[in-house]
């Protein structure tokens, strides 16, 4: 009698167990991210930048030029999120909705906050605030900075660094010192945190919007 031999499909499937076990957990799959920023080119072209150097098509960035508080943006934001989740629903299909759903803006053009950051709570919105302006978290990338700042103060150290800074941001002079950037921003955090000013003149959160980014 011919020895007997195992079939195919048997070997087939041991294989192919064995080849699973070699590959490891399945990461999970990246988060669909939108980004709100008010209007203007500065934020916004920054961020479709970052997408592109963080190879994440995911985020989708839209300027939000329609004027008002940021407690409006986060309104209009905040509706984008409804529409998406019943895109998603209608269609059913998961990926139309947003995973995280962030508003971008300045404290010195609006003072008074409150009201946006508890409309971002209600309705699960994430806030990417700079204080005083975007323009800190730029100047990040190149020194340090703890000092109370304004916006022209802020300007005008940023074009030390980019002398032809105007709106758009040189995004390949500041993306090589990224890490950096990233530092300082958590230490001013730490910083403010200690003084008991969360939020206060100078700080920002970009930095928790752009790991998130980065991370996928």
């Amino acid at each position: 009698m011919a020895p007997s031999r195992s079939s195919p499909r048997r070997r087939d499937r041991s294989s192919s167990a064995e080849d699973l076990r070699r590959r490891g957990p399945r990461r999970e799959p990246k988060r669909r991210i939108l980004v709100v920023c008010e209007g203007g080119v500065t934020e916004a072209g920054y961020f479709k930048d970052l997408r592109a150097a963080f190879r994440n098509p995911l985020v989708v960035v839209e300027i939000d030029d329609e004027g008002g508080v940021p407690k409006t943006l986060v309104e209009r934001a905040a509706a984008r999120k409804r529409d998406a989740e019943r895109d998603a629903k209608s269609q059913r299909d998961e990926f139309l909705s947003y995973d995280e759903v962030w508003c971008v803006f300045d404290v010195d053009e609006h003072p008074h906050l409150p009201d946006a950051r508890q409309q971002a709570r209600d309705h699960g919105i994430r806030l990417a605030v700079s204080n005083p302006c975007f323009e800190l978290w730029a100047l990040l990338h190149f020194q340090d900075h703890t000092a109370y700042l304004e916006r022209k103060d802020a300007r005008r150290r940023l074009k030390r660094h980019l002398p032809h800074y105007e709106k758009a941001l040189p995004f390949a002079r500041l993306h090589t010192a990224y890490a950096e950037a990233v530092q300082r921003a958590q230490e001013l955090e730490r910083r403010r945190l200690d003084a008991g000013d969360p939020g206060g003149n100078p700080s920002t959160d970009v930095h928790k919007l752009t790991e998130q980014i980065r991370e996928g």
